[in-house]
């Protein structure tokens, strides 16, 4: 059962969602027994391929946070995404922003349990998995699902980010 207040807030925004993962089970956040802070980490961990994992990277888009959940294949261009969302800047955010919009800390971000809602635009290269791994809240936590879920339950805009 998650412990960490991080965790718990995840595992509780994907109960409200009524989340799935691709067996259409409810998900579950589990805990690996390390810490994965890459994707490729992720991915040894879980056994599965590294584009597979959706990793939550938040952005500075002019002052605002902005959610990317990009294959862990892919590297987010920030150019090509403030252009296409008409940004005047999109730049990595520093670790004090990403937990004051997130509440959690870089390496565990998770595309659910923040605060308060964070604009979100979902990595179009994910839809070629029938299962993906997202963060839960800690760099240990993980939880399968899919990418029409994460779309619904992040309400995620689909986006060609690489």
């Amino acid at each position: 059962m998650p412990t960490h207040p991080n965790v718990q807030a995840v595992q509780d925004a994907l109960e409200s969602a009524d989340a799935t993962d691709a067996a259409g089970q409810p998900c579950q956040v589990r805990m690996l027994p390390d810490a994965v802070h890459t994707a490729a980490a992720a991915a040894a961990a879980l056994g599965v391929e590294v584009g597979q994992i959706a990793n939550s990277l938040i952005f500075d888009a002019d002052g605002e946070p902005l959610l990317v959940l990009t294959s862990g294949g892919h590297r987010v261009d920030t150019a090509k995404v403030a252009a296409d969302l008409g940004l005047g800047a999109l730049k990595r955010a520093t670790p004090e922003f990403v937990r004051t919009h997130t509440g959690q800390a870089i390496g565990g971000v998770a595309p659910l349990g923040h605060p308060k809602p964070v604009r979100t635009l979902v990595d179009t290269a994910l839809a070629g998995y029938p299962e993906i791994w997202a963060a839960g809240g800690v760099p240990r936590a993980v939880f399968p699902t899919t990418y029409a879920e994460l779309l619904r339950v992040t309400a995620g805009t689909p986006a060609e980010v690489a």
